[in-house]
């Protein structure tokens, strides 16, 4: 796990999508997520609820926007874990921060690689999330693993990873920071 001692700059949706030019007076809004690796060498990973307004159905790693009451972003990462799947933070140690990720919907997501003890029985937040699931950590980890897909949106044609594991379909923000994790395990 010593890839978090690698240098690894920020990434964005918008890398594959050179083309697209961002506003300077854009505001990204704060947010955290964690990249919970258990000691069996497995990435727990949520999918989302069918019925959430934002990112319905997709794959995600428990997180979420960064709260009044956070004290910085990494405590709002602990703190949505243990909301969306049950895993107190007493559980968790945090090895290291990854580069901040910029996403199309205007968040700027601070992603946390931890060790989390795999034992520890996890529960979907019913409104959240309709699935727990675990990928062996060397599948999300191989450079070549990851394919480019695209679609339209907005309009526009854009380009993003993917990282199928089985029926889950891993891409945009979940698969491009598993990109950049990669990158640096592969240096």
């Amino acid at each position: 796990m010593r890839a978090v001692d690698r240098p690894g700059g920020s990434s964005s949706d918008f890398d594959l999508n050179p083309n697209v030019v961002l506003p300077d007076t854009r505001v990204l809004r704060p947010a955290a997520v964690l990249v919970p690796v258990t000691e069996k060498g497995e990435v727990i990973l949520t999918k989302r609820s069918a019925h959430l307004k934002h990112h319905p159905g997709q794959i995600a790693f428990p997180g979420g926007r960064q709260d009044p009451g956070d004290a910085n972003l990494e405590q709002a990462a602990l703190r949505e874990t243990e909301e969306e799947i049950g895993l107190p933070r007493s559980r968790v140690e945090i090895l290291g921060s990854l580069g901040v990720h910029e996403t199309v919907t205007g968040y700027s997501v601070a992603p946390f690689l931890a060790l989390v003890d795999g034992t520890v029985p996890l529960r979907p937040e019913e409104g959240e999330v309709d699935e727990i699931f675990r990928v062996p950590f060397p599948h999300v980890t191989d450079s070549r693993r990851f394919r480019v897909e695209s679609r339209f949106w907005r309009g526009q044609r854009r380009h993003y990873y993917t990282v199928p594991f089985g029926p889950y379909y891993i891409w945009g923000a979940t698969a491009r920071i598993l990109r950049g994790l990669a990158e640096r395990i592969g240096e």
